[in-house]
């Protein structure tokens, strides 16, 4: 009897860790079900087209941000993402670290930086994270972030771009409106970026 109960206690425990590491869509592809416009000063309204969220201009920054919950560590976020018309970010995560948030910056400080903002207070375009990136406008990238409490790594198009640990480190948003796509939120500047294929998964 022990024996058939530790092993449906097994089989209970796969079963669980299998649930959590499947991963689970952020957009229904046709709404906006779960997030919302976020607030930002002079914002575009969002469009939902074509399975895509579009971002349009904004004056200077457009975005939506989840209403749902969502893990503070231990996760991992796929989605793609172009840039239609611009030249600046268009698809930047605003994304939980801990108590905490951090923004992967996409194409940031005039189309090309990458990057985390902000770490010990530097912004993406004065830290270690910085890298150079040239997307092409019109063209699809797929984006890959993961979280875990001692450091932050991020992929585009399976190309390794992000690699920090923050273990002791302080990890917050840079001054701004930016705050308002807090806890989860992707946000374009003078640019209309789109959106598609939204997933998470929790990584432990």
């Amino acid at each position: 009897m022990f024996i058939v109960q530790r092993c449906l206690s097994l089989v209970a425990a796969a079963f669980i860790l299998t649930a959590a590491t499947e991963w689970q869509p952020l957009f229904d592809g046709k709404s906006l079900q779960g997030w919302k416009e976020t607030p930002f000063s002079g914002h575009a309204a969002v469009k939902i087209e074509n399975a895509q969220i579009l971002l349009p201009y904004g004056k200077p920054m457009t975005g939506i941000t989840l209403t749902r919950e969502f893990p503070r560590s231990n996760y991992e976020v796929r989605f793609e993402a172009a840039r239609l018309q611009g030249n600046d970010f268009f698809a930047s995560l605003t994304f939980p670290v801990g108590n905490s948030f951090a923004t992967w910056v996409t194409g940031g400080w005039g189309g090309d930086i990458v990057g985390i903002s902000s770490i010990d207070g530097w912004d993406a375009s004065d830290n270690e994270t910085r890298s150079y990136f040239t997307f092409e406008n019109g063209r699809w990238y797929a984006f890959r972030l993961n979280v875990t409490e001692h450091s932050i790594q991020a992929w585009i198009d399976d190309q390794p771009v992000v690699n920090v640990e923050i273990r002791g480190r302080t990890i917050n948003l840079r001054p701004g409106d930016i705050k308002l796509s807090a806890p989860f939120g992707f946000a374009s500047y003078n640019s209309t970026g789109a959106l598609r294929k939204i997933e998470y998964r929790l990584t432990r």
